[in-house]
Parts: C-alpha cells; structure tokens; sequence
C-alpha cells in the first residue's frame, strides 16, 4: 500500500504543482506583454489562461499534501524533521500562492495593471517555486532518512 501511495503522491505533485509553477512563472511576462499592447487579444487570452490553469491546478494540487499524509503514516516517518518542514514550506507555498499569487494574478487580468505590479508578481512567484523546490529536494534526501537515500 505505501509504494502505491507515494506513487500517487509523486505523481500528482508532478501532474497537479509542475503546471501551476510554470503558468504562474509564464504569467508575469505574459502580462507585461498584454500591458504593452492593449488591443492584443492574443495577449489578453494568454494571460487569462495562464492565470485559469494556475488556478485550477492549485486546486487540483491539495491532493498532494493529502497522499503526502498518508504516504508517511504508513511509512511511520510523520515525526521526521524533514518531513515536519516539508510540510511546513509546503503550507507556506500554498499560502504564498493563495494569498500573493492568485490575487496578483486576477488583478491584473481585470485590468488594474503596471509594470511595477508584474514585476512584484514574478518575485512573489520565484518564492513560491523556490518553496516547492526546497519541498522536493527535502523529499529526495530526507536528512536522517533510515530508508537508505
């Protein structure tokens, strides 16, 4: 049953978190780009369905924290430092994304747009990728890990 889990687990952190971190990595310029030229409505509906697939994929992604959970009962490491601040940058990330990101993100796509405002954007989604990336190196290694990685 755990290997099933952790396969769940790491396939929806691939399926649910990759799209979101790369639509949301893509959408700061995207939106500088329908900025620049506001009669571009191939501009305008890039920035619409970047901000639509961040938005759905955040959704989809609570699936990995909860296979995350469960992979880790079963394994018996919920006590395990590494894991205990996996969760907590994944917490964090999320609320960076829930609270800094998306927001950032609807503004703009209603028009209450700057430059200044997309370039705030991309450091608030640099924080949030970085999260994730910490989060998965610390899934890789598991410091004081017994399972031998």
């Amino acid at each position: 049953m755990t290997k099933f889990l952790l396969a769940v687990h790491v396939l929806a952190a691939i399926v649910a978190i990759g799209p979101v971190t790369v639509a949301a990595s893509m959408f700061p310029p995207a939106a500088r780009r329908a900025l620049a030229a506001p009669d571009d409505t191939r501009a305008a509906e890039t920035v619409q369905l970047l901000h639509r697939i961040c938005k759905v994929y955040a959704v989809a992604g609570v699936v990995v924290p909860v296979f995350g959970f469960a992979t880790a009962s079963t394994m018996g490491v919920l006590g395990s430092a590494w894991l205990i601040v996996s969760i907590a940058l994944t917490v964090l990330a999320a609320l960076v994304l829930a609270a800094l990101v998306l927001p950032a993100q609807t503004a703009l796509v209603e028009g209450d747009g700057t430059r200044e405002k997309t370039v705030r954007l991309a450091m608030f989604t640099g924080v949030f990728n970085l999260l994730w990336a910490a989060v998965t190196i610390l899934m890789i290694v598991r410091p004081g890990s017994t399972t031998g990685a």
